[in-house]
């Protein structure tokens, strides 16, 4: 018989969800939350899927919170298997999204149908929160149901995200915040010319590069005992070049901040600004702000993983803020206490994605064991 974990985590990667389109996905899972008795609301934003579900009445609510959108597969013919055909072999199983993240949901599905059997009665409340567009822009969906439950004055007290956090073995990080992310484009306005009569016109290629190199060498921050120094990396340059023969006069650059809690946005702006005023450009800047960092320093539902990752895998779980944003940087306005615990991150968003069956079902036992824990504290 085949594990119920391994096959609902099949059915799901079967789906080819590419973000934001749901494709079925959160239909599989609300009729299995309908049948242990959770409340459904579906939340539908512009092209975005959203279902918020709950069980019990009263009392602090412990949500799992995730996504069932994926990105592309690429090129078909370098899978293993069909991205969407969902195959174990080996002791792994394969398919886009199997670590990104509809294993999770598998896992954090099972483990609920088992905790509200053994506990139909259980003290405060359980939900769920599941978008379909978190890979994508991340506009209509766990943005706005936060935003939504907060006018309606409801809270999530504690979180659990299943985002793949683990790094060469389940449970070995999990993540308590992340970076913030500040992009910038930089438009710059120069004089056109002939490359043959550098005399005639400032170069603002090179003109530029004094103050790109400034940028990538300031020193913004020193970090804290919960994130690295605030990073800036260039991503792209582009100019109006229309020959090898003519200097452009237009320059765009594009680039992106990661920062901690030591900086804020509006500091980073005014000393980016405040540089670009030494140089005399005629320029524009753009900014978007993906979100701010966020932490949970400490509290029940961090000791509650820990103490339990190390009952069922021996080892310590790494408290972790690396790697991109998630959606926990909308959560965290409720003053939620967020953990990520989840796959391993080895090879999502690749070409073979894939993750170990026996991890799985780990997973979901990991999962259930969390629920019992802080349902019996709170």
């Amino acid at each position: 018989m085949i594990c119920p974990v391994i096959k609902l985590a099949q059915e799901l990667i079967q789906q080819p969800s590419i973000s934001p389109n749901d494709h079925g996905c959160q239909i599989i899972l609300m009729n299995r939350l309908k049948k242990i008795g959770f409340l459904i609301e579906v939340m539908s934003f512009g092209d975005t899927t959203n279902l918020w579900a709950y069980h019990g009445k009263y009392g602090d609510m412990v949500a799992f919170a995730g996504h069932t959108d994926v990105v592309p597969a690429g090129k078909i013919q370098d899978w293993r298997y069909p991205p969407f055909t969902p195959t174990v072999d080996k002791g792994m199983l394969y398919g886009r999204g199997a670590a990104d993240m509809k294993g999770s949901l598998a896992a954090m599905i099972i483990a609920t149908e088992k905790f509200i059997i053994d506990n139909p009665n259980h003290a405060g409340r359980l939900g769920f929160l599941i978008t379909s567009d978190e890979e994508s822009e991340a506009i209509n969906g766990t943005a706005k149901v936060i935003d939504k439950l907060i006018y309606r004055k409801e809270k999530i007290n504690y979180c659990i995200i299943g985002e793949p956090s683990s790094h060469m073995k389940l449970g070995d990080n999990i993540k308590n915040g992340r970076r913030g992310s500040l992009t910038a484009k930089l438009d710059i306005k120069g004089t056109q010319s002939h490359i043959a009569y550098p005399c005639l016109t400032n170069n603002l290629i090179h003109n530029s590069l004094s103050l790109l190199n400034e940028l990538i060498k300031k020193k913004w921050d020193t970090g804290n005992d919960f994130f690295p120094p605030t990073s800036m990396q260039i991503f792209n340059i582009n100019t109006n070049s229309i020959s090898n023969n003519t200097i452009p006069g237009e320059l765009s650059v594009q680039f992106n901040f990661r920062f901690n809690s030591n900086i804020t946005e509006q500091q980073i702006r005014h000393q980016v600004e405040k540089i670009l005023r030494k140089y005399n450009f005629h320029y524009k800047i753009k900014w978007v702000l993906s979100g701010n960092p966020f932490i949970t320093k400490s509290g029940k539902l961090i000791d509650i993983v820990r103490q339990v990752i190390k009952q069922h895998c021996g080892y310590q779980p790494q408290l972790s803020t690396s790697g991109g944003t998630s959606d926990g940087r909308f959560i965290t306005k409720m003053g939620t206490e967020i953990v990520e615990l989840g796959l391993s991150n080895q090879t999502i968003h690749k070409v073979n994605e894939c993750v170990s069956i026996i991890d799985l079902q780990n997973l979901s036992f990991i999962y259930q064991n969390i629920l019992q824990k802080i349902f019996a504290i709170i």
